[in-house]
């Protein structure tokens, strides 16, 4: 089997008294974007600067690309990229010039008239960093965590902040990033953006993973049902529903019936049931659980931004 490029066994970090991270332990595939989700406070931040070296945990072990992230950190440098949560720059620096300054830091590095072309600043290329909005703060930010060609970039709350064009925008940004043949390891306590982002996700809750997989995996183990919304004003449909075998609760409000159940052909087999009793229908739509139902689901407490 190919190795982990990040592999975490039961770490532990204390500040004081206070527990932020308690054994947590998972592993990054090469290639794969795999987020760290949940709550802020949760530990997210913590664990991925220890997995940087930024930090050292109290207990347990870390191996990044087969090396100790404090131990060897300076064999590291070149072979990662890093965005920091509360990044920042001096406000007169220009965008060209922090880019060169960074480059100047590694042995090797990528065109950065290219990266500059390829993140979208070469018109701001000149501009200084003070007068950048949100998204082209974080896109240079970006930039300056692929100067140095890396294997595996680190990205923490990427677009906490910023509306949802420039969100979009950064995520094709990240897709890109692991199209290029990199792995990405991120946090975000946005649960949409990880469902539309990660290939694997941690949850992660007061220090502790709760459970590992793919989003879909995730919403079909701790999710499994699915609602479909009739509008209908055949007041003898709910009895008709409540029928179906895959039918787990029906609840009329109005016209509009909302029929929950379980099971893969459940969708199908309201269809069904629609045609063959002639049940006339003004609109049909379906509504699936999602990443944030599941940390509902197990941790039983909403997302705390």
């Amino acid at each position: 089997m190919i190795p982990p490029v990040v592999r975490v066994e039961g770490i532990r970090k204390l500040y004081g008294r206070t527990v932020a991270v308690d054994d947590v332990s998972f592993e990054v595939r090469p290639g794969e974007i795999f987020g760290l989700i949940g709550p802020n406070g949760a530990g997210k931040t913590t664990t991925m600067e220890c997995v940087e070296g930024l930090r050292s945990p109290d207990h347990g072990s870390i191996a990044v690309l087969g090396l100790d992230p404090v131990r060897d950190v300076y064999r590291l440098q070149d072979r990662i990229g890093v965005q920091l949560q509360e990044a920042q720059l001096q406000k007169r620096i220009k965008v060209r010039e922090a880019v060169d300054l960074w480059a100047s830091l590694y042995r090797t590095s990528v065109n950065p008239e290219r990266l500059l072309e390829q993140l979208g600043l070469v018109e701001k290329q000149n501009a200084w960093f003070m007068t950048l909005s949100g998204g082209q703060k974080q896109r240079l930010f970006i930039a300056l965590a692929l100067i140095n060609d890396p294997e595996l970039v680190f990205l923490d709350e990427l677009t906490t902040g910023l509306d949802p064009q420039a969100r979009r925008a950064i995520w094709e940004l990240v897709r890109n990033i692991r199209q290029r043949g990199k792995t990405v390891f991120m946090t975000t306590h946005l649960m949409d953006e990880a469902e539309r982002l990660c290939d694997r996700v941690a949850i992660i809750d007061r220090g502790r993973i709760i459970d590992i997989d793919s989003p879909t995996a995730l919403v079909r183990r701790h999710c499994p049902e699915r609602t479909v919304i009739v509008t209908t004003p055949q007041p003898s449909a709910d009895a008709i529903f409540q029928q179906l075998p895959s039918v787990t609760a029906v609840e009329r409000r109005d016209d509009n019936v909302s029929i929950q159940g379980r099971g893969d052909d459940f969708v199908t087999t309201v269809v069904q049931c629609l045609a063959v009793h002639a049940i006339p229908v003004t609109d049909l739509r379906t509504e699936s659980p999602t990443l944030e139902d599941v940390f509902l689901r197990v941790t039983g407490h909403s997302i705390r931004a």
